[in-house]
């Protein structure tokens, strides 16, 4: 069967996927249906940290499963305290809120600020702000794509919500200048990962953080793919020692095998909510409460933090010293590293291919970087398999 073909056939392309099938993966591997092996660099943007079939993974969701799966939030079931429990203390937020998907995340923040912003801030109704930055990605639902500042992911999908000022990502004059009376929130990912994995200036966050206090306005932070192990810390803003009002989280939470995304935040803006004001039937359920907890344990105990900033550091040490025409810039934290290609010279998708042909899964953003982004349980000698394949890319890339 040829499975491209028929997917092609019957799916709608939204998506631009390299020309593999790949059948069974374990780890940081992958197996394509012709039994070729493959070195994962990309771990599903961030959502398979912990590496694909993780064995305690596994375990605790076929037990949950056949125990109790999905109730609706109808219903207290008796993992969810625990889970959210967990979340709160190791953020050293108050509150969470469960969902399913990143997006569904952010979503739920942009109502929590909102309405913190009607009720606390008395701002007069339907005129509450959201400071947002150039280039953000947050997601693709209608109100999140109608703040970005591609075109591509707006074209088509009008009219869209108001409320949202965008400012040059990195620069804390310019959201200061876009505050007014009626900001209730900034909205910014601290290290943007779709654009290109780009590391704000030294000291972004923390004048963030100051702005934010001196005007009365949350700083909400989406760590759907920069948290929970990926950039060597549990999180990207404990870089810059930083607490902020909510906190958006997904992705890794899953374990690699289920969609689990949480906004956990303070009391004050959580308790915002109160019943029939926002929800989710699968949201919070059993099996994604306890598939969470067992991530949350895996990246504790095995400890995936402290891994992914030894071997972040090597991995963008090897990267930064290989010597090539193509490449104009390595940059990242921990295992998240985006290298700029000189379009002038080859396209960052003709790399991503050339890179399949050799083993390496990785993917293309914006046409000019390439992510490299392996599950945290990546070994110094996996690294080096993969570095000695893409230099040996890079060495030979043409248009």
């Amino acid at each position: 069967m040829d499975c491209i073909a028929l997917e092609k056939s019957v799916a709608a392309a939204n998506y631009d996927s390299l020309p593999v099938v790949l059948r069974e993966a374990k780890g940081v591997w992958a197996k394509d249906t012709e039994g070729r092996r493959y070195l994962d660099m990309m771990s599903a943007y961030s959502a398979v940290s912990l590496g694909h079939g993780h064995p305690r993974i596994l375990k605790a969701m076929m037990e949950q499963a056949a125990r109790l799966a999905v109730t609706s939030r109808a219903y207290h079931t008796e993992l969810l305290g625990p889970f959210l429990d967990r979340l709160v203390h190791l953020t050293g937020l108050d509150m969470a809120l469960p969902m399913n998907t990143g997006a569904e995340a952010v979503e739920t923040a942009i109502k929590a600020a909102r309405r913190w912003g009607y009720r606390f801030k008395k701002i007069p109704k339907d005129q509450a702000e959201i400071i947002v930055a150039e280039n953000n990605f947050h997601g693709r639902t209608t109100t999140i794509v109608g703040f970005s500042s591609d075109e591509a992911y707006r074209e088509g999908f009008g009219p869209f919500s108001g409320g949202f000022k965008r400012v040059p990502f990195g620069d804390a004059q310019a959201a200061s200048d876009a505050v007014t009376e009626n900001t209730c929130a900034i909205l910014i990912e601290p290290i943007q990962g779709e654009a290109g994995i780009v590391v704000p200036p030294e000291g972004y966050l923390r004048e963030l953080r100051s702005l934010c206090d001196r005007h009365n306005v949350l700083l909400i932070l989406d760590e759907v793919q920069s948290g929970l192990g990926r950039t060597g810390r549990w999180f990207a803003h404990q870089h810059e020692g930083i607490k902020p009002d909510g906190l958006i989280l997904g992705k890794a939470l899953g374990g690699g095998v289920y969609p689990v995304s949480a906004v956990v935040g303070t009391r004050e803006v959580m308790s915002v909510f109160d019943p029939g004001s926002h929800g989710s039937t699968f949201g919070g359920n059993a099996l994604a409460a306890r598939i969470g907890l067992e991530a949350l344990a895996v990246i504790e105990e095995e400890h995936l933090v402290e891994r992914s900033a030894e071997m972040g550091s090597y991995l963008l040490g090897r990267l930064r010293g290989m010597r090539s025409n193509i490449v104009k810039e390595v940059r990242g934290r921990g295992l998240w590293v985006g290298v700029e290609v000189d379009p002038g010279v080859v396209s960052a998708r003709a790399v991503c291919d050339a890179l399949l042909a050799d083993g390496i899964l990785t993917k293309d953003t914006h046409g000019t970087v390439l992510r490299f982004a392996p599950p945290l349980t990546i070994t110094r000698e996996e690294i080096d398999w993969g570095m000695e394949r893409v230099e040996r890319v890079f060495a030979h890339a043409v248009h």
